[in-house]
This record gives C-alpha cells, sequence and structure tokens, in this order.
C-alpha cells in the first residue's frame, strides 16, 4: 500500500495570548504582573491524505484551518503531536521537502508589489535553484493554462485582485510541487475568476498527481474539487469522509422543486415551503416522508415538473458546524 502524503496523528497547537481590562490602571498592572490564558487552535486531529487526493477541509473563521496549514507546511511548530508531509517532519524546514510544497494564501501577498510578475518569477527560479530550461517550460505552460501573457508584463500594484491572484498562483508553482496547501484561493473574486482558478487546480492536480489539501468558504471549490472533506470546528475533527456521505449524515430532509400548471399557490400539508417562484414552489421535506409526499403531491396537483434533491451543501455544513463533537 502506497504511504500517505500527509499523515497528522493528534497534532496540537496552543496560543498563550495575553488579555487584561480596558482602563490605565489595568494596563499599568499588565505592565508588572501580565494576565495570559492557552487558546486551543487545534486540538488533537488525525488524518491522512493519499497521493493525488483532493481534500476540502472545511470549518468556520477560528476554527483552526490556517493554524493546521501553517503547521503542516512548516511556517509553525505544533505544541504536540506529529505531522509528516512527503516522509518529511514539516517544522525541520528542510530544503528537499520545501522543493515538493507550496502554501497559497488568498489574502497574502507574496510577489514584489511595484515590478512585473515575470521578475518575479526569477526570484523564485533563483530561490529553488531551478534550471532554465526547466523554468522557462514550467513558466509558460502554467501562464497559458491560467492565461495571464498579458498581465505578467504589468506591475503587480496595476492589477486587480483576481488578476493579481492568478500570477500569485503561477508564482508558487514554479518549482512544480507535489503537495499543495491552498487557503482560500479564490476569496473575494468574482465568479468568473473563481471557474478559472478551479479549473487550473483541477489541471494541475492531473497532469502532476498533486495532492491538495484546500480551504474555502465557497461550496463551489469544494464541490467542484474535492470527493473527500475534512470539517473542523474549535480545533476538532467533526467529521473526514466523502461529501456525499456528509450530506447523508447530517441532513435530515431533502427539498422537492415542484412546477405546478394550475397556478395552485399552496401545497398544504406537504412540507415547509422555503421559495416561491411563480408557479414554482420549493419544499423542505424529512427523509423518510420523501417518497409519500412526492407521489401525494403527483396525484394531487396538476405537476409540470418534479425534482428532488439533496438539500445545498451550504446548509449542510451549517448543520455541522452547529453540532459540537461529543465529548
Amino acid at each position: 500500500m502506497t504511504d500517505p502524503t500527509v499523515h497528522v496523528s493528534a497534532l496540537t497547537k496552543v496560543f498563550r495570548v495575553p488579555e487584561r481590562e480596558a482602563g490605565l490602571r489595568a494596563a499599568l498592572r499588565s505592565v508588572v504582573r501580565r494576565q495570559t490564558r492557552d487558546v486551543r487552535a487545534v486540538d488533537a486531529i488525525s488524518f491522512e491524505i493519499q497521493p493525488g487526493e483532493v481534500v476540502g477541509f472545511l470549518g468556520p473563521n477560528g476554527a483552526g484551518k490556517t493554524t493546521t496549514l501553517k503547521m503542516l507546511s512548516g511556517l509553525l511548530y505544533p505544541t504536540s503531536g506529529e505531522a509528516l508531509v512527503l516522509g518529511h517532519v514539516p517544522s525541520r524546514r528542510e530544503r528537499d521537502y520545501l522543493r515538493q510544497m507550496t502554501l497559497v494564501m488568498g489574502n497574502r501577498n507574496q510577489l514584489q508589489w511595484d515590478l512585473p510578475a515575470l521578475d518575479s518569477f526569477e526570484l523564485n527560479r533563483a530561490i529553488y535553484r531551478l534550471r532554465r530550461e526547466d523554468f522557462l517550460a514550467t513558466r509558460d505552460e502554467l501562464i497559458e493554462l491560467l492565461d495571464v501573457g498579458d498581465l505578467v508584463r504589468k506591475p503587480v500594484r496595476n492589477l486587480s485582485l483576481g488578476e493579481r491572484m492568478k500570477v500569485e498562483v503561477v508564482g508558487s508553482l514554479l518549482h512544480r510541487p507535489q503537495v499543495l496547501f491552498l487557503d482560500e484561493p479564490t476569496i473575494g473574486l468574482d465568479v468568473t475568476m473563481q471557474k478559472r482558478i478551479r479549473s487550473f487546480i483541477a489541471e494541475y492536480n492531473g497532469r502532476h498527481n498533486a495532492t491538495i489539501l484546500l480551504t474555502s468558504h465557497y461550496m463551489a471549490d469544494v464541490v467542484a474539487l474535492c470527493r473527500r472533506v475534512i470539517v473542523i470546528h474549535h480545533g476538532r475533527i467533526l467529521f473526514d469522509g466523502d461529501l456525499a456521505a456528509l450530506s447523508h449524515r447530517f441532513a435530515a430532509y431533502k427539498t422537492i422543486e415542484v412546477a405546478l400548471q394550475n397556478g395552485a399557490d399552496r401545497l398544504d400539508g406537504m412540507g415547509e415551503v422555503v421559495k416561491r417562484d411563480g408557479d414554482r414552489v420549493t419544499l423542505r421535506v424529512p427523509k423518510p416522508e420523501t417518497p409519500r409526499i412526492a407521489a401525494r403531491i403527483l396525484s394531487e396537483y396538476e405537476v409540470a415538473d418534479l425534482t428532488i434533491e439533496d438539500p445545498p451543501i451550504e446548509d449542510v455544513i451549517e448543520l455541522v458546524f452547529a453540532q459540537e463533537r461529543p465529548e
């Protein structure tokens, strides 16, 4: 059996943060005797990711997603537990490891602000000691895949957020990493740009069999790229499995969308009406009741169209966040 690309066992990160009351007296007191408290950002999480897998890492703000990615990329030392990526301990920051991974953060800028991106790409070539022939081939391939040929010659400060994000991705992948930690890579981008970034990530994964751990608040990113998701909340893993299984486990209802021919304005006793658009009605019904209710609608109303679906993944994730993992 192939060894996992990412192995995490009981990984924990605790931050010690100062705290004090408001006011001058409290400020003076803190100079002499500072009060601190421990914040457990990541709490003994364990998981493995196989080569070539694309895994969604989901959770609300403050759940511990970015802290975990920073530990896996070597930016933070864990308080306890074990992390191995490609057989390396990330916190040691070994050159062989750094040459095989990348961390892309949607709200961070790695390119030189006043220079064209091409100049920053040259800097990355020197840092990673890439052969010029390999560097040029990879650079041109990435530029073509993301269609940024006109952008890489402009100063980065003159690019829009979406344009900058695309050239940031190019700069992060010049050394052809085998492991990608992507932290909100489509944040703040319009729908068209999000779709382009998603397509590029899928293409890169297919071409290089890269292993990808992706965080995103856009469920379209997760649905398009990930078959498996890990849900983390308050530093603990609540769910780890198939995206479809997540919906099956946490959603106790389905949605029935009905298009009525006779313009009926209500569906008495059929379920909770969550949306109405002309003759089209969307109902929320308990899963066990779905077949019976669907059959009743078809028999009692003039139906032009009827579809039954699982709830949107956004609703399922909210249900997961609302539940605390039992002790």
